[in-house]
């Protein structure tokens, strides 16, 4: 009777269920415990499995530049300039919760994307669903979206993610088309689904990126005013952590 029980909660997908009652069954300490003690313990094992296969695969697929960067490791060297509570404000994933968005800027190989990392990193472990991508990367993936007929299912896609991280953010100008897109995702998830942009320009540089106009407007409109700030100073964190040295 036992097999059979074991086998039907592997064909149920209970695999940790099913191996944890077999370890049960083998040591007589188990035997000493009530039915609610042994149930709950079989319950525990097999949930925790599921939530950090979750976390696993949220990571997995989130394709992060850097999947082992975490909040507790950033760098808070004092030239650096980084708001230590406004990162533990971060780090409790309400901003998520509330659809703001957060801008990093700084020059190159400041960490903006490390950071970006690290508090994506953070949001899968609370099961969230996330995306790391390059501006260029994403334009380029939506402009062959359009031509395979399926940019409206992408675009529902990215208005679907708990957190976009969107890296290299304006790194250059941005054709016609390209503004937009930009103008259509940042719509989808305005005040709904929160954003991270890493930039080397501060937002107020972004206007001219984006051609100006009533276009530029709308979308520094629903990026601005509601987002978290972070403005990286100091030298190249490259340069501190290469590899040579």
């Amino acid at each position: 009777m036992s097999e059979q029980t074991i086998e039907k909660l592997k064909k149920m997908k209970l695999s940790k269920f099913a191996e944890a009652y077999q370890d049960q069954k083998g040591k007589p300490e188990y035997q000493k415990m009530s039915f609610d003690d042994r149930l709950t313990l079989l319950v525990d094992l097999e949930y925790d499995s599921r939530v950090n296969h979750t976390i696993e695969r949220n990571i997995r697929n989130a394709n992060f530049y850097d999947s082992t960067a975490c909040l507790e490791q950033i760098n808070y060297k004092p030239e650096r300039k980084i708001d230590k509570a406004l990162i533990e404000e971060l780090s409790t994933n309400q901003y998520i919760e509330e659809g703001l968005n957060v801008v990093i800027a700084g020059a190159s190989g400041c960490g903006k994307t490390w950071i970006s990392n690290a508090l994506g990193v953070h949001a899968c472990r609370s099961r969230k669903r996330v995306k790391y991508i390059r501006l260029p990367e994403l334009l380029m993936d939506l402009e062959t979206a359009r031509i395979q007929g399926a940019y409206r299912k992408m675009m529902k896609q990215l208005g679907k993610l708990d957190l976009l991280i969107i890296d290299e953010f304006l790194l250059s100008s941005v054709n016609e088309t390209e503004v937009n897109s930009i103008l259509e995702i940042m719509e989808l998830r305005c005040n709904k689904k929160s954003t991270i942009l890493c930039s080397q320009w501060t937002p107020e540089g972004w206007y001219q990126k984006l051609g100006g106009g009533p276009i530029a407007d709308a979308i520094l409109d629903r990026i601005i005013n509601s987002s978290y700030k972070i403005l990286l100073e100091g030298a190249s964190m490259r340069e501190e952590y290469s590899k040579l040295k």
